[in-house]
């Protein structure tokens, strides 16, 4: 059965894998579909090509299924939407995970040919498919027979490979070497689709598809990729830089708690929780130690407990928060931070309300604070 605002596909047959859960969604906006993955027995997830608008989406789909989200996989730098893995960083603790091609510092992970994303008992293979862009990348579920190509191959079509360093005759290679290789009843699941289908086959692509089957030789290929006159992606300006920092481009350009950007005013990475409560993530706190405020609304117990405490951090308790404020500066910057995130959140949403325009509850509270002792080595806060 579908989830809202999923498709999937009718009259087809699913491989099966006796404990893995799959779901496909789709973003209308951009045609992009994202594929949640998760091992049922341990509730271990993975999204590959998540998107920033379906954001909410997803976190309440995770919930509902009991699933712990491990790592975001994106198939490609993409032109054509910006990612949610920063924002889903942020708010669950997940990792993303791009091509070590990609030359990307936000992501957490860099993967090459031949590696294993593992998520509980379940594992996806990693394919280098370039061609499309040179970092396009290819997931493999064998167990359940899932091929997610991203770009690089389309149901009866491919990506085009006319910008971000794209070329033909490497792009037929990958896409006959590291997929059409592949067993004919793989199930292919595209990075888009924008005439309503939902899933096609090794097999079907070999014989059907105009520019890759049919026996279409290299050179053939090639010249109609040249041939093609498409039109420059709308987002591209937008989507390509927000990419490359995971997303957080458009949520905060340049910002640092010191100088906010001056025509969005925007002084951090601020994502949104499911509740509306603006967030900013344990990494950024930790990489800027100056400029911000902090408040801590946990009770004094809780303060001096076994969590600790920010050292920089002014002790008042959510309930006495609103009476607190003239001790304030509207001005600077403001973190809130409580055990896990949920009563900062309400104090974040609270202070907005009161007129601060600088204000963040640190997702994850303290308890993401001491379960992350040091900053990570690449990070997009």
């Amino acid at each position: 059965a579908s989830e809202s605002g999923s498709r999937v596909g009718l009259g087809t047959r699913l491989a099966s894998s006796p404990s893995m859960l799959f779901r496909q969604l789709f973003d209308p906006s951009s045609s992009t579909y994202t594929y949640l993955l998760a091992d049922e027995r341990t509730g271990s997830a993975i999204l590959i090509d998540p998107v920033m608008e379906q954001t909410t989406r997803d976190i309440q789909l995770l919930r509902e299924l009991g699933l712990t989200l491990l790592f975001t996989l994106e198939t490609h730098v993409h032109a054509d939407h910006v990612t949610s893995s920063g924002v889903l960083r942020t708010q669950l603790g997940s990792k993303s995970v791009m091509s070590a091609e990609a030359g990307v510092g936000c992501a957490d992970r860099l993967v090459g040919p031949g590696e294993r994303v593992e998520f509980g008992s379940e594992a996806v293979e990693v394919r280098l498919t370039p061609g499309h862009t040179p970092c396009s990348l290819t997931f493999v579920h064998h167990e359940s027979g899932r091929v997610f190509t991203g770009d690089a191959l389309l149901i009866r079509g491919c990506g085009r490979t006319d910008f971000q360093g794209g070329d033909p005759q490497v792009l037929y290679r990958a896409v006959h070497r590291q997929i059409l290789s592949l067993p004919e009843s793989f199930e292919i699941y595209p990075g888009h689709d924008y005439k309503g289908r939902t899933v096609s086959t090794v097999g079907e692509e070999k014989r059907h598809n105009p520019r890759l089957g049919e026996g279409r030789s290299e050179a053939e290929f090639v010249e109609i990729m040249n041939q093609l006159d498409l039109p420059r992606p709308k987002l591209i300006d937008i989507a390509v830089p927000a990419n490359q920092r995971c997303g957080f481009e458009t949520l905060g350009r340049g910002a640092s708690p010191d100088r906010a950007d001056p025509e969005t005013g925007a002084w951090a990475p601020i994502a949104r929780s499911p509740q509306g409560a603006p967030e900013v993530s344990v990494e950024w706190v930790r990489e800027h130690p100056e400029g911000v405020q902090v408040v801590d609304v946990r009770e004094p117990e809780e303060f001096e407990g076994e969590l600790g405490h920010l050292p920089r951090a002014q002790l008042i308790p959510l309930g006495t928060l609103a009476d607190a404020v003239s001790g304030l500066d509207p001005h600077r910057p403001l973190v809130v931070v409580c055990r896990s995130g949920g009563r900062s959140g309400k104090g974040a949403k609270l202070l907005e309300e009161l007129g601060f325009k600088q204000v963040a509850s640190m997702a994850g509270g303290m308890l993401r604070w001491n379960a992350t002792a040091a900053p990570a080595a690449a990070s997009c806060g």
